[in-house]
């Protein structure tokens, strides 16, 4: 299912990108672009910049960004066929008959058809809580669990008969053959007939952040056999890709979200007016679920049970959202197990209490780890402070390892001087003593970046990143490199095509147009990581003179990993390679006594 790139060009070149978003964002213009408050994340200082030279947005703060159709996709939850209709009607642009391969349209039918079976179904337990069958279930939800009609209604709560076939035998009176209900995860076909995954239980419709139901939770009425029963992986309902809640969590004003355990706990949460509640669906917190988050916000407040099994589950969620850069805390839910009866007994006051002296992740990683030690015993209290310092030598920043020393010190009543002097002790040993590299203007440091325990190749990374950003800044570069640098130099696969792309724009029309290039990548998160590309920083250049070096060097850095990978890859038999590789080598000699000017 397409739409010819050239009808998608020209809806995006007649909707200028700051006039789009100057209806949804306010707008100031600063230097060559314009900034506001990103509208994607809450922020306090402005970090949402568009660009009109660029046609792209980007934001420094979560990461946001692309052409003017991934904006609008992103701002109202269209896809990407809503977004240009949208736009083109903006801008009275009559768009042609959609184009489909036969491939595409099986699959976005079948998508469609398991999308149109949930709603169904959501609706049909719905209805069947409200008859005189369902009344266990209201009242499970209504007695129990003091949930309005309209938190009912909101979140689309249900109940699924004792009959074990009912849903099946509705389904089938809609038309729907037992090839594609078992494709569902609605119900399993055996010889004897339909038989229903969910049965005699309340029911918890999981909706994508579109508002679209795309699986089912059910919690067993009784003593039953699993107590949470979730629907099985379906071409629209990925798991560790899904938080529950989130369809209304996007949207709050709040300057965190709030993770809990279950589908009750971020109900209660949100009929409380705790619109920021999320939950993982029936599984762990997962890399996906991390990036997810980072969407949206860049604090996360872990809710979970305040037992054992919560406080492990918050030990492994915290490494998780740290590595994407989301900052964490920890609420405490004592004397109650869980957000749900915690609200029930106390009220939201005193579950804002909870958020507002919430505890900062590590330092709830180090109270639970001193349980592990007798502080009493001086060679079990020894060693803990040995294990406290090693978890310090964590902190890559000198500045954010010196609070936290000091915050470790006051607690525990430590001698600041002591602890650091372990601390330094340790990092020594772990990192090794080493001279201090000299860091380049553009801010890259790829020996620091492996001490901070970041991959070798991020470095390189980011190398790639500002050169493909000083090319389109600076579009006169282009000819004054072409002899060293090609495609074939960017050596990370989504760098490599969009430098083909931009390569062959400068050669056709001597212009880059990153906009377009955008608009060549239908996955969300494939666009945003390309107006990454586009917006890498380049900053801490005090003079021209500083400006070239650090592009050289990185011209240079880029061009060295390039021969080194392709030596790595290269086949025995590929004299071909082997020569370019010579040549490339020569090349990179005359690159390294070439003086390139950025004017």
């Amino acid at each position: 299912m397409y739409y010819p790139d050239e009808v998608i060009e020209e809806v995006r070149m007649k909707n200028d990108i700051v006039d789009v978003i100057s209806g949804y964002v306010k707008l100031q213009k600063k230097g060559a672009n314009y900034f506001g408050l990103c509208p994607f994340h809450n922020e306090k200082s402005p970090s949402f910049s568009v660009s009109p030279g660029k046609q792209m947005y980007y934001c420094f703060g979560c990461g946001a960004g692309g052409n003017v159709l991934t904006f609008v996709m992103e701002y109202e939850n269209y896809t990407f066929q809503e977004a240009l209709q949208s736009l083109a009607d903006r801008a009275g642009v009559t768009l042609p008959k959609m184009e489909y391969s036969k491939e595409a349209r099986e699959q976005a039918e079948f998508r469609a058809r398991l999308l149109e079976v949930n709603k169904l179904a959501a609706n049909y337990f719905y209805y069947q809580m409200k008859q005189p069958q369902g009344k266990i279930a209201y009242e499970y939800f209504h007695d129990k669990r003091k949930l309005t009609d309209e938190t009912m209604l909101r979140f689309g709560l249900g109940y699924s008969n004792k009959t074990s076939d009912d849903l099946y035998r509705f389904l089938k009176e809609k038309g729907y053959d037992d090839a594609f209900l078992s494709q569902t995860g609605l119900v399993t076909i055996e010889e004897r007939g339909g038989r229903d995954k969910f049965w005699n239980r309340v029911m918890f419709p999981i909706m994508d952040v579109n508002n679209r139901v795309i699986g089912f939770g059910g919690r067993v009425l009784g003593d039953g056999e699993p107590k949470y029963l979730n629907s099985p992986e379906t071409p629209i309902f990925d798991k560790s890709r899904n938080l529950y809640g989130l369809n209304f969590a996007r949207t709050t004003k709040k300057p965190q979200f709030l993770l809990c355990e279950g589908y009750m706990d971020v109900i209660a949460l949100h009929q409380a007016g705790f619109d920021n509640a999320v939950a993982s669906l029936g599984t762990a917190l997962t890399a996906g679920h991390a990036n997810l988050l980072k969407r949206y916000t860049k604090e996360v407040y872990l809710t979970y049970d305040s037992d054992g099994a919560g406080v492990k589950a918050a030990l492994r969620a915290i490494p998780i959202l740290k590595e994407v850069g989301i900052t964490t805390k920890v609420i405490n839910m004592r004397p109650h197990k869980d957000p749900d009866e915690f609200i029930k007994a106390l009220g939201a006051e005193a579950y804002q209490d909870r958020i507002d002296h919430a505890e900062n992740s590590f330092m709830f990683e180090i109270r639970i780890l001193e349980q592990q030690y007798d502080m009493k015993d001086p060679e079990s209290k020894s060693a803990f402070y040995h294990e406290v310092a090693k978890k310090l030598c964590s902190f890559t920043e000198k500045i954010e390892r010196d609070i936290y020393i000091q915050a470790v010190a006051e607690k525990y009543m430590l001698p600041t001087q002591d602890l650091q002097r372990l601390v330094g002790k340790y990092g020594m040993q772990m990192e090794g003593i080493r001279k201090q590299p000299t860091q380049l203007k553009t801010g890259i440091n790829e020996k620091n970046a492996s001490a901070r325990g970041i991959k070798k190749e991020d470095g390189m990374k980011q190398s790639q990143k500002l050169l493909l950003t000083w090319l389109i800044e600076n579009t006169g570069l282009y000819h004054k490199i072409k002899k060293y640098i090609a495609p074939k130099d960017f050596t990370e696969e989504i760098y490599h095509k969009v430098a083909e792309v931009l390569f062959q724009q400068f050669e056709e029309s001597g212009e880059a147009n990153p906009a377009k290039i955008v608009s060549m990548f239908p996955d969300e998160e494939a666009q945003k990581e390309i107006a990454a590309l586009f917006n890498a920083r380049i900053h801490e250049v005090e003079s021209k003179e500083d400006r070239e070096k650090a592009l050289k060097e990185t011209i240079i850095r880029i061009k060295q990993n390039s021969i080194k990978y392709r030596s790595e890859h290269l086949a025995p038999t590929d004299m071909a390679g082997l020569m370019q590789l010579v040549t490339d080598k020569r090349d990179l000699e005359e690159l390294e006594k070439l003086h390139i000017s950025i004017d």
